[in-house]
């Protein structure tokens, strides 16, 4: 029986090891900022190893699954791989000890398998379902108009990170959630310094002698400090805001579990922002380098819908999730081991030739985009109906008023390896 072995680099399995510069590679966050050296890994894994076994220096053995309808099959199999075994994004070994031997930080919904994770993604699925979210599409719509008239203004030049892409997605999901305006910057801070630890731009001003886990720890403690009391005043005074329903949250008639509360306030208040963030700067950044596709646009406004998917697709700003096999199985013919960790590179999936025609292409009118940024299965983006709202909103308010588009300077995408994009996007325009 096969089985996975705790140990320096050691699982039985039948499946071809990645060459080792390529294993290495996929650890690195400078790689993923500068894109091109991960994209021709991932091609090249697609092509010659397209489910192997990575054993980097300093990691534990995984597997590698790069192509589309392998990361949807193991998405569709959420009882033979589970989220929450084992720590769900690549960390190395000593910050997975760490996991191990200290108290959990997070519980998120993405990061429990069920029955738990239906019970709670019920809690708050109403509120971003396609019929409620268009409720609010009027207001979105005017805060989309006031992004875009902010950009418009400032004369030509901006870094549309900067000016637009961090501000709009954060405000109108802080909206839906109830977090006051101005606690937004800390929002954003906190958020940028957890999806940024590994950008030494992004993340926290390190603290002596603390490792990254516990650089982590502090962040949610920061996260649950602030939620407790929005929890706190709901509880006393509810709203109809998503913070309402997650304080007076019941679980099978039980009050929810404060940490599981918090750990939700936390992946909405993050996760619902700054995915999109990246995907909305990822279209611009697009349409810069590709002039023929806002060409397109212009012409053609209603090609905007397959402008934002094709952005989602482009820019992928998940870049990878980790699953653990739940039992010995087999994926492409390899076996994996129970206990067998898999990463799914949704970056490479979205960029499957067997999917994907011209896949290396930005093509705002592409059909049957079949993307998976928003992930695949019972796990699928809670918020992705919001997603695709509020960039089709900014860009119906932005792009009619632009008249020409290039880039300013070179784009640079944040240094990480779990979730990732443009951090910074100067651009040049001119107006109609």
């Amino acid at each position: 029986m096969d089985s996975y072995v705790e140990g320096p680099s050691v699982i039985a399995t039948n499946a071809e090891r990645i060459p080792p510069d390529i294993a290495v590679l996929l650890t690195d966050p400078k790689a993923y900022a500068a894109q091109t050296p991960v994209l021709e890994a991932y091609r090249w894994l697609r092509a010659n190893i397209p489910f192997g076994l990575a054993e980097p220096p300093g990691y534990s053995p995984f597997f590698v699954a790069t192509r589309h309808e392998d990361i949807q099959a193991i998405c569709r199999a959420n009882t033979l791989f589970h989220n929450a075994d084992r720590i769900s994004i690549l960390v190395d070994k000593a910050a997975e000890s760490a996991s191990l031997s200290q108290p959990r930080a997070l519980r998120p919904i993405n990061g429990m398998d069920e029955p738990d994770h239906m019970k709670y993604r019920l809690l708050t699925q109403a509120w971003f379902t396609p019929q409620n979210v268009r409720r609010r599409e009027e207001a979105i719509r005017g805060i989309a108009r006031a992004a875009a008239q902010k950009m418009l203004a400032t004369g030509g030049e901006c870094d549309f990170v900067a000016e637009v892409a961090l501000r709009y997605p954060l405000h109108v999901i802080m909206e839906i959630l109830g977090v006051p305006e101005e606690d937004e910057p800390l929002m954003l801070t906190l958020t940028q310094q957890l999806f940024g630890s590994e950008d030494a731009e992004l993340k926290r001003e390190p603290t002596p002698g603390l490792t990254r886990a516990e650089e982590h720890a502090r962040i949610y403690r920061d996260f649950f400090d602030y939620f407790s009391r929005l929890a706190a005043d709901r509880r006393a005074r509810p709203r109809d805001d998503v913070a309402s329903v997650i304080a007076n949250a019941t679980i099978e008639g039980k009050p929810i579990d404060d940490f599981e509360a918090m750990s939700y306030y936390v992946v909405i208040s993050t996760a619902g922002h700054d995915t999109t963030s990246s995907s909305t700067a990822g279209a611009i950044q697009a349409l810069c380098e590709f002039p023929e596709e806002f060409a397109k646009v212009q012409a053609d406004p209603s090609l905007i819908p397959g402008l934002v998917d094709e952005a989602v697709r482009w820019t992928t700003p998940v870049q990878h999730f980790l699953r653990t096999a739940t039992a010995d199985t087999q994926v492409r013919g390899r076996r994996v081991p129970k206990g067998g960790w898999v990463m799914l590179c949704y970056a490479s999936g979205n960029r499957d030739e067997a999917v994907f025609e011209e896949p290396d292409r930005f093509l705002c009118d592409r059909r049957d985009n079949r993307q998976i940024s928003f992930g695949y299965g019972v796990h699928l983006c809670l918020g992705m109906h919001l997603a695709r709202m509020e960039m089709r909103l900014l860009f119906e308010q932005l792009l009619p008023h632009i008249r020409t588009l290039e880039l300013a300077g070179p784009p640079r995408r944040s240094e990480a390896t779990f979730i990732g994009g443009p951090k910074s996007l100067p651009i040049r325009f001119t107006t109609n």
